[in-house]
């Protein structure tokens, strides 16, 4: 039998496709773009606008199906701040798609439009995939943009170039790029015992546990990282670390990296500044997690979409199938 570089025994293709965010299929041409080219998007009548105040993505509502890309009379009426849009790309009709905050604070805005904040967007549906993954692009372009308005070597103001895709100083010509920020997020198993390793956050919504997660680091690679956290976190000792899949995460601009470790010690400490609570869990107790997870009165798990979900769901059903298989 002819070995492949890229086989694998995962229960589907590839994870990162059955997470949230992840969807965008827009044309960003990021490395052919003219220096007019916002400014025809702007004035193109066919262009559709994620508008963003103060975070939250102004959707129009009025009626069973929620709309998050608004036409440029709408937004409009939110004042723009037209000199921090971002041309986030093209869809497949080739309309220009802009991302563009508002000056409009969330609880002024007209009828029929709402503010809503990015993690109920996804977790209540209310944009198709595709649409979802293109908001998560302009969301943290946006959050990039406003946090670079001024240059960080001397002060001067920024102005945009490439439709938004990076900003230079007029003062001293420094220039910045987008930021992403990684995280390593990590379900640790202990393969003896079949479970795996959870944790609580204070700030969770109550009965939830999630895998444990943390910034990686400079100078850090991401299998260190998730040795460091894993440890810090819960007190374990983590040995391999085999990589399963990604997320883009607009809250404001991190990408989570999704990996499986191997616990290589039993007995957990965890740091109570960071956690209320950190415990193995079985295959059964997961499976009820997950079942209940957009529940509220008992232990329940991240909310379908989010990679902590895929991370588990992956274990169940990646011990089904090696148990039917053998």
């Amino acid at each position: 039998m002819t070995f492949s570089l890229f086989d694998h025994d995962a229960p589907h293709g590839e994870a990162s496709r059955l997470v949230a965010f992840s969807s965008n299929r827009l044309d960003r041409r990021s490395e052919h773009r003219k220096e007019s080219e916002l400014g025809e998007a702007l004035n193109d009548p066919a262009t559709r606008y994620f508008a963003i105040t103060q975070g939250r993505l102004a959707m129009r509502i009025n009626g069973s199906a929620p709309e998050g890309l608004l036409a440029a009379d709408e937004v409009a009426a939110m004042q723009p701040h037209h000199e921090d849009a971002v041309l986030i790309g093209w869809d497949a009709t080739d309309a220009p798609r802009i991302a563009i905050p508002v000056r409009m604070a969330p609880d002024d805005l007209p009828e029929p439009f709402k503010a809503i904040d990015t993690r109920s967007v996804y977790r209540q549906a209310l944009m198709d995939e595709e649409t979802l993954g293109a908001y998560a692009l302009g969301a943290s372009l946006v959050s990039w943009a406003l946090a670079n308005r001024f240059c960080g070597a001397c002060g001067g103001p920024m102005t945009p170039q490439s439709g938004g895709y990076r900003r230079r100083c007029g003062a001293c010509d420094h220039v910045v790029f987008p930021r992403t920020d990684p995280v390593a997020i990590m379900l640790t198993i202990d393969e003896t015992g079949d479970r795996c390793l959870l944790g609580r956050s204070p700030h969770f919504p109550p009965g939830m546990y999630s895998c444990l997660a943390g910034f990686i680091e400079p100078g850090e690679t991401m299998e260190d990282a998730v040795r460091r956290e894993t440890l810090e976190e819960s007190g374990i000792t983590v040995g391999r670390v085999r990589y399963h899949a990604s997320q883009p995460w607009p809250m404001p601009h991190s990408l989570m990296i999704g990996v499986y470790a191997e616990a290589k010690s039993l007995d957990i400490v965890p740091d109570t500044a960071e956690l209320e609570d950190c415990r193995w869990f079985d295959r059964s107790e997961t499976e009820a997690m997950l079942a209940n997870a957009l529940g509220e009165d008992k232990a329940s798990a991240p909310p379908p979409g989010a990679i902590a979900h895929r991370l588990m769901r992956d274990w169940l059903d990646w011990g089904l199938q090696n148990s039917r298989e053998s």
